[in-house]
């Protein structure tokens, strides 16, 4: 079996399908920041910086080792489909990409498809876009399959819920059962409690990514009085920001909150590392998560490197790899529904 991930980012689906003992070939990706991360954890993966909207079956054929298994994975971005406001015209270029995907799909046939998105995309304009893209496989042979995923019934210990769509020339992709009941959820306290304190504006000696944004003195004021799974509205109306009084704000609560350490943390963003950008305020330290605790969050291993060695470090660009990224777990889920999906088919090419 050989694997090619598009929209592969730094590398999480990829990750994953390697932990489940898939070869990953290649990943494509236009950024071309997220090289480094992506081939340094990833064995004998190369990174082909381009975009997909470039790229022709020819191209991805020559990663595809002759006489292989070949599978097409890839998470097409999400920010067009995403709950967060944004006009369609702003994201067509992007959406567009799903329609490169499948055609990529037409030409390269490989034996199994899987793409993860956001769940809106099943109704994004009405559902066109992602009833388009499925339309397309089915009529080039393959039988398609798509499921809502809630990460922590699979052992991600965050609230984000997740499309997952297969195709197969084999019939129906089955996703594996659950293995977390809700009283046996992964929480934050299991994944990242572990780690060394970090004050604002710190860094651990041993860990060049554990490191927090400094807050200035008026969101220092704002997180000591914040409590775990609480809101703004806890707060002094001294220390409310002038939007929250209007009653326009008054009930978006989603926004300057600690998490809870007894609770799985919500869906982890691009901006994770912001006290003021969700509920990332630290369960007991008075800051926002570090970049290593969103990336453990995101199930990446404690040890996966996001920058070269002695390289400086930024948040925004890390922060968006790491929060643009597939959870590693669930690329291990992935992999394992095709995995046993091809143990128990045969391949109807031969």
């Amino acid at each position: 079996m050989a694997v090619v991930d598009l929209f592969c980012g730094v590398g999480g689906l990829t990750h994953g399908l390697a932990l489940e003992g898939f070869s990953v070939t290649a990943g494509v990706d236009i950024d071309e920041t997220c090289r480094f991360a992506y081939e340094h954890n990833n064995a004998g993966a190369t990174f082909v910086s381009k975009s997909v909207a470039d790229l022709s079956g020819c191209d991805l054929l020559s990663y595809y080792p002759q006489g292989s298994t070949k599978i097409m994975v890839g998470c097409a971005p999400c920010r067009p489909y995403s709950s967060m406001p944004t006009k369609i015209a702003d994201g067509k270029r992007e959406w567009e990409l799903l329609d490169h995907f499948a055609s990529l799909v037409e030409e390269v046939d490989p034996e199994v498809v899987s793409m993860e998105n956001v769940v809106q995309l099943r109704s994004f304009d009405t559902g066109r876009v992602f009833q388009n893209f499925v339309e397309r496989l089915e009529a080039a042979g393959y039988t398609t399959s798509h499921y809502s995923v809630f990460g922590p019934d699979y052992g991600l210990p965050q609230t984000r819920r997740r499309l997952v769509f297969f195709a197969s020339k084999r019939g129906r992709v089955e996703l594996v059962p659950p293995t977390h009941s809700p009283d046996a959820y992964l929480t934050v306290e299991d994944v990242i409690k572990k780690l060394p304190r970090v004050d604002s504006g710190g860094v651990s000696p041993n860990d060049p990514l554990h490191r927090a944004r400094r807050l200035g003195p008026l969101n220092l004021k704002r997180i000591r009085a914040s409590k775990p799974g609480g809101t703004w509205h806890d707060w002094p109306e001294d220390l409310r920001a002038d939007c929250h009084k209007k009653e326009s704000g008054a009930s978006y609560k989603s926004v300057y909150g600690r998490m809870q350490w007894s609770e799985p943390s919500p869906t982890i963003t691009t901006l994770f590392h912001g006290f003021g950008n969700g509920r990332f305020g630290h369960p007991e330290q008075d800051r926002a998560l570090t970049l290593r605790e969103g990336a453990m969050l995101q199930t990446f291993p404690e040890t996966y490197a996001f920058a070269e060695h002695g390289a400086p470090i930024s948040f925004d660009a890390i922060g968006r790899h790491i929060g643009n990224a597939v959870p590693v777990d669930l690329g291990r889920v992935i992999g394992r529904s095709i995995a046993r999906h091809l143990a128990s088919t045969s391949n109807p090419h031969v």
